[in-house]
């Protein structure tokens, strides 16, 4: 896949660069922070080969791209110069949820990786223990151990970075309070003060004897708090004293307050999110997992699965377990895998079964949105089969007190983290519970099948009426110049036929016209592309130039409007074909029919001159 082409189709999409606030990422999507969702081609996007689907939702414009999500990220940063959505948060018009659920993804999405990495570190040591390949007592023991421990008694510092940027204040120095937290002369005052029965004070106010090592609120909550007083502390502080004053103030008002009050606070509200979760294990431990395992594909589709994070982690952290986030996501995560998977084994559709199938397998493995988007939420029987696998699963392993023992991605390779200090007792249980997901998700989706015959019908209702037709199959030249393969495009998205079928232009006139009848539904303030749809159902790209999104509507002159009704010879853009090719691009226009698999085939005519208003591709 050509990542950087895929990721300026997106760009496109979603508005141009000039829409975005911010954009990041996380293991399938990327998360933009728009300006105006509207400005967003969310149908456009649907339909773009290598998106699996869009979720406008929690105040981020969500656009799934599956595995290779990183490499798109990459050439979409340095092609639009844009920033993370981790940075900055710049839309004021979000709601008070989806603040706070953009705030904790922004912060422990970053770390999960690290957790994860540490997590299964621990994990593989209790297997060596099992094993008896090492013992407790040795050497290779102590290191593996301190190394696996590391990314979780820091966890203050690197909260402290990411909440920095959540929060917008200096990262770095953000990063010094969480070392205050845990350095080792204020660990070593604690103890002795707890040993000895007294308190510790600071200019006569007492100081919290709290161990911060693996904590998760306190830091947010002292970073939170930081970043009011240090935007006071730079109005305050004479500019030519700013680069130390600053600092110096910010930390000699942050760090006590946080010792003294922020901090016991957030280790308090911590003790009562840890007491809430001992209720529900000791009263009703099926809970939790069955509404989890039940609906996480819900909670995903939302974002509100980042909710949940902080709560195993903090779980995790306090009692060296977790029984909210970990094992009801890894049993819904598999179940989704096993519901695409009975799609792809009962399908006729050849399309479908090779989706269905990587899909399936991917979500087995932890990444579900592809599954979700592409499969079960577009069959919806599915996503139901998928829930009600997840349900049942989770309620056998809450009933069963199967527990994670480390931070670990919620699919089937997690399931060394289920090894705990009594054995394998649990880690059998998390397998059963996998098991049980997959199986029931597999059958009732089997059987419940897709309306796969409908939509056959449908296409080929919708084929046979064009063909009955003649005048409706027919799209007509929307430019003068030579036509030419699409394989003639020095650009895989449109050479390979990644977004469709059609022929390329290359001009000799700097106009173009309306193919069709239709209505614009396209029209991006670069003004080098514009979509229409047709009378006849067809949906037309065209795209003046390669990769011309980057003159920023240089050398285009739009002549209509997005949702502006035009006929077949209306002109709708002038563009400057020296200009275009004194700054380096190629004005080759791709002219193609996006939904091309609506149809049997699309036939075009090349290598020869046409003329606006002249025949070029028919709908077969």
């Amino acid at each position: 896949m050509d990542f950087k082409n895929l990721a300026a189709t997106i760009l496109e999409k979603v508005g141009g660069k000039e829409n975005v606030s911010s954009v990041a990422h996380c293991a399938t999507r990327l998360r933009f922070n728009l300006k105006e969702d509207t400005k967003a081609d969310t149908d456009g996007l649907k339909s773009t080969n290598g998106v699996v689907g869009v979720v406008n939702n929690g105040g981020q414009y969500q656009v799934i791209v599956g595995n290779d999500v990183s490499d798109v990220y990459k050439q979409l940063v340095k092609l639009g110069n844009l920033s993370d959505a981790s940075d900055t948060d710049t839309n004021d018009d979000k709601g008070v949820i989806a603040k706070v659920l953009d705030t904790i993804a922004g912060m422990f999405t970053p770390i999960v990786p690290v957790l994860a990495g540490a997590g299964m570190l621990k994990a593989l040591l209790a297997l060596l223990i099992s094993f008896d390949w090492i013992t407790p007592k040795s050497p290779t023991y102590e290191i593996l151990n301190f190394m696996g421990d590391a990314g979780f008694y820091f966890l203050p510092i690197l909260l402290a970075s990411t909440a920095a940027k959540k929060f917008n204040v200096n990262q770095y120095l953000a990063m010094v309070l969480g070392g205050i937290l845990l350095h080792p002369t204020f660990m070593s005052m604690v103890t002795t003060a707890k040993q000895a029965g007294k308190g510790i004070e600071f200019i006569g106010l007492p100081v919290g004897l709290v161990t911060y090592s693996t904590t998760v609120i306190p830091i947010i909550l002292a970073v939170w708090f930081m970043s009011y007083v240090e935007p006071l502390a730079n109005k305050i502080v004479p500019k030519t004293i700013r680069i130390f004053g600053v600092p110096l103030l910010t930390l000699l008002i942050v760090a006590p307050v946080t010792l003294i009050a922020v901090g016991p606070l957030g280790n308090y509200l911590g003790i009562g999110l840890g007491a809430i979760v001992t209720f529900l294990d000791s009263h009703v431990s099926w809970l939790v997992p069955t509404l989890v395992g039940a609906f996480t594909p819900l909670l995903v589709m939302t974002g509100m699965h980042y909710g949940l994070i902080p709560i195993g982690i903090n779980m995790l952290a306090t009692k060296g377990y977790d029984t909210v986030a970990g094992p009801g996501m890894m049993v819904s995560n598999i179940a989704q895998g096993g519901a695409a998977l009975a799609v792809a084994l009962r399908t006729k559709d050849a399309t479908i079964k090779t989706l269905a199938s990587s899909t399936g397998i991917t979500a087995i493995l932890g990444i579900t949105e592809p599954a979700l988007y592409s499969i079960n939420l577009r069959f919806k029987r599915p996503l139901i089969a998928a829930m009600i696998g997840g349900g049942v699963a989770g309620l056998y392993i809450g009933i069963m007190g199967v527990r994670r023992y480390v931070q670990a991605s919620p699919s089937l390779e997690s399931l060394p983290a289920y090894i705990g200090p009594d054995g394998f007792s649990v880690l059998i249980n998390a397998i059963i519970g996998c098991i049980l997901a997959f199986v029931i998700s597999f059958t009732v989706s089997f059987i419940l099948g897709i309306k796969e015959d409908a939509v056959e019908e449908k296409n080929i209702y919708k084929t046979e009426t064009k063909r009955d037709d003649t005048s409706n199959n027919v799209i007509y030249s929307p430019i003068k110049g030579k036509a030419v393969e699409l394989k003639e495009v020095g650009d895989a998205v449109f050479s390979e036929g990644i977004l469709g079928k059609g022929v390329a232009i290359i001009p000799v006139e700097g106009k173009v016209f309306a193919p069709t009848d239709g209505t614009v539904t396209a029209f991006f303030d670069t003004h080098h592309a514009v979509g229409i749809t047709g009378e006849n159902g067809s949906e037309i790209l065209i795209h003046v130039g390669i990769d011309t999104v980057n003159l920023g509507g240089r050398h285009y002159a739009p002549k209509v409007t997005k949702g502006q009704k035009v006929k077949k010879g209306d002109l709708l853009l002038e563009f400057n074909i020296d200009g275009i090719k004194k700054e380096g691009y190629e004005v080759i226009t791709p002219f193609i029919v996006t939904n091309s698999a609506d149809y049997a085939d699309i036939i075009g005519i090349t290598e020869k001159d046409v003329q606006p208003g002249e025949a070029l591709l028919k709908l077969a």
